[in-house]
């Protein structure tokens, strides 16, 4: 398990991974952003963002943008962040979380 500022990286065995998110050709993976890199979260009152510059896949299970995220690095990779040392992470798959917060009535995601 990794932790960087507030995203949480579990990896995960292949099998527990939606099948749908595993067929490449049918599922979009998320964008990179201008300077090529998978954002994991992004700092709303920063800019900063918790990101993968190498090669790997970012996929949602679903186009809410609450919806669990799955890392896909083939080749393994690190996660960057300009207020935070740099996390090396091993190949595989890996699910990724935003820290919540309660308030009153509900749940948010963490802002930076």
């Amino acid at each position: 398990m990794f932790r960087q500022g507030d995203v949480l990286i579990t990896p995960v065995a292949q099998e527990t991974v939606p099948a749908r998110l595993l067929d490449e050709t049918g599922v979009r993976g998320e964008p990179r952003d201008a300077r090529g890199r998978l954002v994991l979260a992004l700092g709303e009152v920063t800019g900063h963002a918790h990101a993968v510059p190498g090669p790997g896949r970012l996929v949602r299970e679903s186009g809410d943008m609450s919806a669990p995220m799955y890392l896909h690095l083939p080749d393994g990779g690190r996660v960057v962040h300009e207020e935070h040392a740099a996390i090396a992470l091993p190949k595989g798959w890996f699910r990724v979380v935003r820290q919540r917060e309660y308030v009153p009535g509900a749940f948010r995601v963490v802002a930076d």
